[in-house]
């Protein structure tokens, strides 16, 4: 994106760190910039086959044309990121789409995007499909079809040795008085901006919320003190954590959400796509991916098209 901020040249010492998922900027080399990771080299796409009865559930003009747009949001591991320097993208997201794709027997033609540009593409037909570990909220829904692939959410990180918060944070008035990093066009934002009334309620001072655009310049706002905590996804969070160079700690889970493919509203596709997943859950392909990538605890049993938001 033209004109947005680029990572402070701090990040660079902070080696695999991007690992805020659902958030990334689509620039190679914002992902390079802080080290990327290495990626598992395991490659559970290479055996999924086409499958007739999914492929005939897509709309007459795609199967013809044999090609969709996907729109996707290339930031972090376990999601979707660059490794060691490589323009390639992989991660989570990018497996489960191949392999829905060749479910399909369609070829995607994948465009990285900001992630906080996407949902609105696909409303004016820039994109057929997104991915960006877009979580599937009751604010969305109203734009906005997903088919579900994983459940992830919201989790909270702090700088490494940091006990002011305890051993978890389960509600937001344990953020009163403190500043709060986040990434733009998220979930967090949106969770942050409707609940900033309870510190008031509970007779404290508000927590304060700093957007970054970049996943790197919120590593190192933490790690140079201008905010005391990160909210972020779950999956990314624990990702980050385990890296020794992120000097993180994962202060547990807030809020599980859905996370899915997602498609304008009304979109013919949505049905295909979720055959297609669940073709993947029956034939082990999925278990495989998430085992990959570490994030089998996020695994769902089947998908479903646009389920309402997590209570």
């Amino acid at each position: 994106m033209p004109g947005r901020p680029r990572p402070l040249v701090a990040a660079a010492a902070l080696l695999p760190l991007l690992a805020l998922t659902g958030c990334g900027s689509g620039d190679p080399a914002d992902a390079t910039a802080a080290g990327g990771s290495p990626a598992p080299t395991a490659d559970p796409v290479a055996a999924v086959h086409k499958v007739g009865s999914a492929a005939a559930l897509l709309p007459a003009d795609v199967r013809a044309a044999g090609t969709l747009r996907i729109g996707s949001s290339v930031g972090a591991p376990p999601s979707a990121y660059y490794p060691n320097g490589s323009r390639t993208p992989q991660g989570q997201d990018i497996d489960i789409a191949s392999a829905v794709a060749k479910v399909l027997g369609i070829r995607l033609e994948r465009q990285d995007a900001s992630f906080e540009t996407i949902l609105p593409a696909l409303g004016s037909g820039k994109y057929d499909v997104g991915t960006g570990n877009f979580g599937v909220t009751t604010e969305r829904l109203k734009t906005i079809d997903f088919v579900t692939y994983i459940d992830d959410g919201q989790g909270f990180a702090v700088k490494q040795g940091d006990t002011s918060f305890g051993k978890k944070i389960t509600e937001l008035t344990q953020l009163c008085g403190r500043t709060v990093g986040i990434n733009a066009g998220t979930t967090f934002e949106a969770t942050l901006a409707a609940r900033k009334s309870v510190c008031a309620k509970a007779g404290k001072k508000p927590y304060e919320v700093k957007v970054y655009s970049e996943n790197g310049a919120t590593i190192t706002a933490l790690q140079q003190g201008r905010i005391d905590v990160i909210m972020s996804t779950i999956n990314g969070l624990r990702y980050q954590a385990a890296q020794p160079a992120a000097h993180t700690a994962f202060l547990g889970e807030y809020h599980r959400l859905d996370v899915g493919f997602a498609f304008k509203k009304g979109s013919k596709l949505t049905k295909a796509f979720q055959a297609a997943v669940n073709e993947l859950i029956k034939n082990g392909t999925y278990d495989r991916i998430l085992k990959k990538w570490g994030t089998t605890g996020s695994a769902i049993d089947s998908s479903r098209i646009s389920p309402p938001e997590h209570a």
